[in-house]
């Protein structure tokens, strides 16, 4: 369906806790009213892994040699999904981190002067030839793949842990973003690995981001007795698995306490990247209001099940009235 661009998105009110909104997170972050959002939360697509289910452009590379450009200095996001590409299947993972940090820039002028943004972010190996999972964890399972060539160069090279996370972090400080914790998930359950020389990726990287003040130090909300016990930077908590397709879903204990931490009763969540609303439905049951977007349609709908479904007892679930308004959608 057709974007009307002069449309801004409203904020969900207490008749309305939850707002799915499906299309480009790109877009949908340029809607929402300024100063608006207490949290933003969310794990985007990692590099190389999978397509989600979306198509993607794989000779964008050598069209964006043809007009000039280098392997290392990418184009614009704009011009990247314009010519097929898909987030996380930039055919260079400089590409991907400076696609990235884009789109985390365009929520400032949403997130509050004392906003809080958490991105969950993992690595990757570098190979020359990648698989790529249309669907599912990378090398696991017999779902479909696809092949795909990487050059090698600079840090590039095979078997290099590639330092995505880090990359990401600087980019955002080089942004004017202030990084206040990087939070260790620790994995107990993750699958054995073919690899017999290196140990298994047992941990992801949770960034915790605020906005630089024009003067002074950051000032934020920040409840510290909402977080785990001992406040450590380092949190243990067993990886979910997937829910209607997708494979890849935030655990309640991993941000439960980030949302509970960083965002106030009543306040707004957002979630870019909602994939099957798990972080939106997380917000509702703790008295926060919570915004999703979405692209891919599947995962939308779910979304929209999911955070209906998942509701405590006296919410709109109850029957009030819808948890997402259709009429009130952007689409």
């Amino acid at each position: 369906m057709s974007m009307d661009s002069a449309r801004k998105i409203e904020i969900p009110h207490q008749g309305r806790v939850v707002e799915i909104h499906e299309g480009d997170a790109y877009d949908l972050l340029d809607k929402l009213p300024p100063e608006s959002v207490d949290l933003v939360i969310t794990s985007p697509p990692y590099w190389g892994l999978r397509t989600y289910g979306l198509t993607h452009n794989e000779n964008i590379l050598q069209e964006w040699l043809a007009e000039g450009g280098t392997k290392e200095q990418g184009p614009s996001y704009d011009w990247y999904r314009m010519h097929g590409g898909c987030l996380g299947m930039e055919p260079m993972p400089e590409w991907y981190v400076s696609n990235l940090a884009d789109f985390f820039q365009r929520s400032a002028s949403a997130l509050k002067p004392g906003g809080s943004l958490w991105v969950n972010i993992g690595d990757t190996y570098f190979a020359r030839w990648s698989s790529i999972r249309l669907d599912g964890r990378q090398g696991l399972g017999d779902t479909p793949r696809m092949r795909r060539k990487t050059p090698m160069g600079g840090f590039r090279q095979e078997k290099q842990l590639l330092m995505i996370p880090a990359r990401f972090a600087i980019a955002m400080q080089d942004n004017r973003w202030i990084l206040r914790n990087d939070l260790i998930w620790e994995k107990r359950n993750v699958p054995p690995r073919p690899e017999k020389d290196r140990l298994r990726l047992a941990h992801e990287h949770f960034y915790h981001f605020v906005k630089r003040p024009k003067e002074g130090r950051a000032k934020y909300y920040y409840d510290m007795t909402a977080v785990e016990d001992g406040a450590r930077d380092v949190v243990t908590v067993n990886a979910s698995s997937g829910s209607d397709g997708h494979s890849a879903t935030f655990p309640v204990k991993l941000i439960e306490p980030r949302i509970l931490s960083s965002c106030p009763p009543g306040g707004v969540v957002l979630d870019p990247f909602c994939g099957t609303g798990r972080s939106l439905s997380v917000a509702a049951k703790n008295g926060r209001r919570a915004i999703g977007f979405e692209i891919t349609p599947h995962f939308s709908s779910s979304a929209r099940k999911n955070v209906g479904i998942d509701l405590p007892a006296g919410s709109e679930a109850e029957g009030e009235r819808p948890l997402v308004d259709q009429d009130d959608a952007l689409f």
